[in-house]
């Protein structure tokens, strides 16, 4: 496969233009007269221009660019990183052309362990993401950030990607979960819908009122789709939909930075930036910007293996007066992250791992006789 054919060159502008020495930048290698050499690269940037998930757009399609300019201009960060900026993606005959070149692009640098960023195109563009993994032969868990379910039965693709993610057959979706939506933005029949299904959600008031609950939700992601809407629009005005409640820029940036951490999320997707209504200073570009800087920043902080017969980790039983007798938990020696043992089923199609992300507060829980939503819920999954 040349995946170079996919792709059109960063904007002439954009690498021609001077930057600081200490700048993201230099840091990078990117797509301007020549493609760049992959060997060694652990993160690509990948543009998109893709608008025809939506009715109407005004200027989505320069979205890549837009964002690209103010994260160019940060400063580069603590280390020494392998990102490339592979340029933009070319937009296929169809949008469901354009679905299957992202899945294909997906596919090829997930399989050579590099994690692909996307940036700008409409949230149905997610749809693409997650059929990147269809070959890989394994459940895979989503992480969905938006104001609203994008569930809808009529409409625009981008008012239903989250419906046909979850109704895509052959189904490889383990688990899905969805955070900071707002309840005046979505039917209550949706909802009902996804407790249904044992799938996780937390509306935009209970992500404030618990936000630390939300890392374990986010350790438990394959891959994360971030729909710029969910960020109020004082912070993220030039969002497709953006409202007046919603996360706050610094909120986005620590979900960002807790995704970029997560030892076995492999993409990431930030979605619905309309340069057009952003304000004169492109304001929202750089809280993109920001959210990527952080997400890398993250990436670059992972210290868990993963293996929880290591002596990386405390492994904790404990014993209840009920079904099951005993749980069982590790703490992570290094990071300090809880993880929780669910027991293998006989039934289970791929191969996965029996351990989920959990909190502190799961084990105490336990502790007093309680069994853990969390487990409960990854347990019916696996029947």
């Amino acid at each position: 496969m040349n995946i170079q054919s996919f792709f059109d060159p960063v904007a002439e502008f954009l690498w021609q233009k001077k930057y600081p020495n200490n700048t993201f930048f230099h840091q990078i290698h990117y797509y301007g007269e020549e493609f760049p050499e992959l060997k060694g690269i652990q993160i690509a940037i990948v543009g998109l221009k893709e608008t025809r998930g939506i009715k109407k757009y005004e200027s989505l399609d320069r979205s890549s660019s837009e964002i690209r300019e103010k994260l160019y201009e940060l400063k580069r960060g603590f280390g020494a990183i392998r990102v490339a900026d592979l340029g933009d993606m070319i937009c296929g005959d169809t949008l469901e052309e354009s679905y299957q070149a992202i899945q294909q692009v997906g596919e090829y640098l997930m399989k050579r362990q590099i994690l692909p960023i996307y940036i700008g195109g409409t949230h149905d563009l997610d749809f693409g993401q997650y059929l990147s993994y269809q070959n890989m032969k394994k459940l895979v868990s989503m992480l969905t950030v938006d104001g609203k379910l994008d569930m809808e039965e009529e409409g625009p693709m981008a008012d239903q990607h989250t419906q046909e993610i979850i109704l895509h057959q052959p189904n490889f979706l383990f688990s899905y979960s969805h955070l900071a939506y707002q309840s005046f933005l979505v039917d209550p029949s949706l909802i009902n819908v996804i407790e249904k299904l044992y799938f996780e959600h937390m509306r935009l008031g209970e992500v404030r009122s618990a936000f630390k609950e939300i890392e374990p939700l986010i350790r438990n992601a394959d891959f994360l789709s971030f729909d710029l809407g969910a960020i109020q629009s004082k912070d993220a005005p030039g969002a497709v939909d953006a409202q007046p409640f919603g996360l706050t820029a610094e909120e986005a940036c620590q979900i960002c930075w807790f995704a970029g951490s997560n030892e076995k999320l492999s993409s990431i997707g930030i979605f619905g930036y309309e340069p057009y209504y952003d304000d004169p200073h492109n304001k929202t570009a750089k809280v993109v910007a920001v959210m990527i800087w952080y997400f890398i920043e993250g990436f670059y902080s992972r210290k868990d293996s993963l293996s929880f017969k290591s002596n990386d980790y405390i492994k904790y039983t404990v014993s209840l007066d009920s079904k099951p007798n005993t749980l069982v938990f590790y703490k992570s020696k290094k990071s300090g992250k809880w993880w929780m043992e669910i027991p293998q089923t006989e039934t289970e199609k791929f191969d996965r791992l029996t351990t989920v992300p959990c909190s502190y507060s799961d084990y105490q829980m336990a502790q007093k006789g309680e069994i853990p939503e969390r487990w409960v819920n990854a347990q019916i999954k696996l029947l």
